[in-house]
């Protein structure tokens, strides 16, 4: 490959990710919402650059599960489902188990207090009564404690698994704000699990954490 081709394929990659973390971030903080249609022409338009990283990305939100190619109709956010999100959470149910036994044995003192910081960021976040701060640091608390499992394989697992969960979560943070209230407390309960070295009640607290988020959804989707 030539210099120039080489040139050529680094810059469309390094724009196709940059498109595509730009929508993503408009999808999971809901500027763009679920059912809307993506419009590769006036994305491109507005972004300033040609179709070709617009359409890459497209395909990357779509492997990510956050967008849906349809026949006739182009490409649009998927909208919440209460069966696809029953699927998706029988998954993690029990690797929230296997996370909550696995980080308690693995996790050093500089991750408890990581996980202690981020723990008052979010109370922060739920006196301000700030839904979107709270919705990112919730899913920050849960990558954390998947990373400090130190299984590279499970971690990889779960990246994948949250980003559509992430959809699921924010909606239910939007349409009900005072379940960021309980969800707090059920984080507190955890964390002091882990801290006490309890791996049993860890994994059993982050299980009924899932199974109470699953349950959330389907009540705030069926509102």
């Amino acid at each position: 490959m030539s210099s120039a081709n080489a040139l050529t394929l680094l810059r469309t990659r390094s724009l196709t990710t940059l498109v595509h973390e730009e929508l993503e971030r408009q999808i999971l903080a809901g500027e763009i919402q679920p059912g809307d249609a993506l419009r590769e022409a006036s994305i491109a338009t507005n972004m300033g650059i040609s179709r070709g990283p617009v359409r890459e990305a497209f395909r990357t939100l779509e492997e990510r599960g956050l967008v849906l190619f349809e026949k006739n109709c182009g490409v649009s956010v998927r909208k919440l489902d209460s069966e696809q999100a029953a699927q998706i959470y029988q998954v993690r149910i029990p690797l929230e188990g296997l996370i909550g036994q696995l980080v308690t044995l693995n996790l050093m003192p500089e991750g408890h207090a990581q996980l202690e910081d981020l723990i008052k960021i979010m109370h922060r976040a739920v006196n301000e009564k700030d839904i979107n701060t709270y919705a990112t640091l919730n899913q920050q608390f849960h990558d954390m404690l998947a990373k400090y499992t130190n299984n590279i394989a499970l971690y990889d697992t779960y990246r994948k698994l949250v980003v559509q969960l992430r959809l699921f979560r924010n909606h239910t943070f939007h349409h009900s704000p005072e379940t960021i209230k309980l969800s707090l407390q059920e984080h507190i309960a955890i964390f002091n699990a882990i801290r006490s070295g309890d791996e049993n009640s860890a994994s059993e607290l982050l299980r009924k954490h899932a199974k109470d988020s699953l349950q959330r959804l389907n009540t705030t989707i069926n509102k």
